[in-house]
């Protein structure tokens, strides 16, 4: 259930809200959980648009977007990191209508270390989130 930050000057992307629903749908797919409400719901992004002064490299360039994948500890394998981090930024570029960006994208990938993850009031380590996706299954198929 990710947690996904995507940091960028205001007016870089022409629909934040439909940025924030496809960065979610891209990160889940890529994590490959299984499609229940558990994950559908708590799979999140949140597009932040900075006043243009507000991000700069050291020439003073501010054209640049940072995002920020959070998952719980293992998550994501190499493979699943490679994917997460190319289509992103593809997805990124896209949302703004510059291809150049594919340059200007940093991804990072962070784990919340186990009992760092909060959903539903609880600090959860991954065998308790498991266990919760497990029973949300076992439910729905009554």
């Amino acid at each position: 259930m990710p947690m996904i930050d995507i940091y960028a000057a205001a007016g870089t992307f022409g629909d934040p809200h439909q940025l924030a629903i496809d960065a979610a749908a891209t990160v889940k797919s890529v994590e490959q959980v299984p499609d229940i409400p558990m994950f559908r719901k708590n799979t999140a992004a949140f597009v932040h648009e900075l006043p243009g002064k507000a991000v700069a490299n050291v020439d003073g360039e501010g054209n640049y977007v940072r995002v920020q994948v959070l998952t719980n500890a293992g998550a994501l394998d190499r493979d699943k990191q490679v994917a997460v981090v190319r289509q992103l930024t593809d997805l990124v570029a896209r949302a703004a209508g510059d291809p150049s960006l594919i340059n200007r994208t940093w991804v990072l990938l962070t784990e919340a270390a186990p009992g760092g993850w909060g959903l539903w009031g609880h600090a959860h380590t991954n065998e308790e989130l498991v266990g919760a996706a497990r029973a949300e299954i076992a439910k729905l198929k009554q």
